[in-house]
């Protein structure tokens, strides 16, 4: 069934619902693949370190703690950094904003092979995070300029894949870089993933100012009734919704479902990062030692979370409801992981453990996001979705940094991933007694 049988434009005409749909069609195939193409190596960059680790470590003598708090520290300077990008952005434009963001990280990232010490590794880490500080929350944001709600579960969950992707990509790419060109011109395999994975951010932030327009309004490749579709149901979206008034940044603040959404955010982001981060290190843990078989084995659990990101996506969508979809893969996330310590000499069992919870954790991602713009009015999305992404990312840097701690205190991944997992367990409860008294669920339906 179509969304819209007929459609109200701002001129006054109706357009039927075939013409509603090739327009969405055609805005969708515009931006999606480029968004998705530019989120894969935004998160091979912020996540490579979790197979370099498996080399360098060695070379460089770091503990299973340095790394953890290292891979943290990456969000430290994205959470100080994110309110002020995404602000800027809603001034300056998507165009303008994803040059400079790509283009630092992209350098940055390349200069990570330099990194000889703990110190070192640290500093890196944390000005990678400033420089990518407002990517993710300002795509978000830019969705929301060329899509209603009632489509946006789709289109995010398509960003979203970009995520799972990297990890399918990342994982034989990465590994066959280390494993080939080891000693080549006498540098180590991570030096050389660090700098040929780097390197396409900067060509495609260069792509993105030339490719990009920041409103429909500004696309020279739609047509006037075209943009009538896109303007008006954003302009009937704004209209429908009781007292979304939007006053900026000050809106944002003090607008409390923020307030619960940062909540959530923090314990969905939690089990997120963890599988980004340690799935290399879970798989060679259970006994694959082979780093191109490590490597093939990750890309079967980030295909897993590209499933998960799709079809989790799409039913929340297609029923028009969040907080169940939510709840239930945060439930999943939480039983996968309290189960994966007697799985430990399996390796299929495992893997499997690991998949499930990659499309849960991918999946109530998405349905996450779907929540933030239906609840933020007019001018604050901008700054009230940086700021959900800036403080319940605190829960970027404490995954890590906590499996690292106590990996390093026990020996052993799992008891770290099952705090994880009741943080998981947490936000599906929050999300039942809290978000909806505070009205998210039924903005997000």
């Amino acid at each position: 069934m179509s969304i819209a049988q007929t459609h109200p434009s701002p001129m006054g005409a109706t357009q039927p619902a075939s013409e509603v749909e090739q327009t969405y069609r055609k805005v969708t195939w515009r931006l999606m693949p480029f968004l998705i193409i530019c989120y894969i190596v935004s998160y091979l960059d912020r996540a490579n370190i979790s197979f370099a680790k498996l080399q360098f470590m060695n070379d460089l003598g770091f503990s299973e703690a340095a790394y953890g708090l290292g891979a943290g520290l990456f969000f430290v300077g994205y959470v100080l950094f994110e309110v002020p990008s995404n602000v800027l952005m809603q001034r300056i434009g998507a165009r303008r904003t994803l040059l400079r963001i790509m283009v630092l990280w992209g350098l940055i990232s390349s200069a990570m092979m330099f990194v000889n010490s703990p110190t070192a590794f640290y500093v890196m880490r944390f000005f990678l995070g400033a420089a990518e500080a407002g990517f993710f929350p300002g795509v978000i944001y830019f969705l929301t300029c060329w899509f209603p709600s009632a489509r946006r579960g789709r289109v995010t969950g398509f960003f979203m894949m970009g995520a799972a992707a990297a990890g399918i990509i990342g994982g034989p790419v990465s590994t066959w870089i280390m494993v080939h060109m080891s000693g080549l011109h006498g540098l180590h395999g991570w030096q050389w993933l660090f700098l040929l994975e780097g390197m396409p951010a900067v060509i495609l932030g260069v792509v993105a100012y030339c490719f990009l327009c920041d409103k429909p309004a500004d696309a020279a490749w739609l047509t006037t009734r075209e943009k009538a579709i896109v303007l008006g149901d954003l302009a009937a979206e704004e209209q429908q919704a009781p007292g979304k008034k939007g006053h900026g940044l000050r809106n944002a603040l003090s607008n409390p479902k923020v307030y619960v959404g940062i909540a959530v955010y923090f314990c969905v982001l939690v089990s997120f990062n963890a599988i980004g981060f340690w799935a290399p290190t879970i798989i060679r843990d259970i006994g694959v030692k082979d780093l191109v078989d490590v490597g093939w084995l990750s890309s079967l659990v980030f295909l897993a979370g590209a499933l998960g990101t799709y079809f989790i996506g799409y039913s929340s969508d297609r029923k028009m409801e969040r907080r169940w979809h939510l709840a239930a893969s945060c439930a999943v996330v939480t039983l996968c992981f309290a189960l994966l310590p007697l799985a430990h000499h399996s390796v299929a069992l495992s893997i499997a453990l690991l998949s499930l919870a990659a499309a849960a954790s991918y999946g109530s991602f998405v349905v996450f996001w779907t929540l933030p713009p239906s609840f933020l009015p007019g001018d604050s999305k901008a700054g009230g979705i940086a700021l959900i992404t800036s403080l319940g990312g605190i829960g970027a840097f404490v995954s890590p940094t906590l499996v690292g701690a106590m990996k390093a205190s026990t020996g052993s991944i799992y008891m770290g991933l099952t705090i994880l997992g009741a943080i998981s367990l947490a936000g599906a409860l929050l999300m039942f007694f809290t978000t909806q008294r505070a009205g998210i669920a039924q903005a997000g339906r």
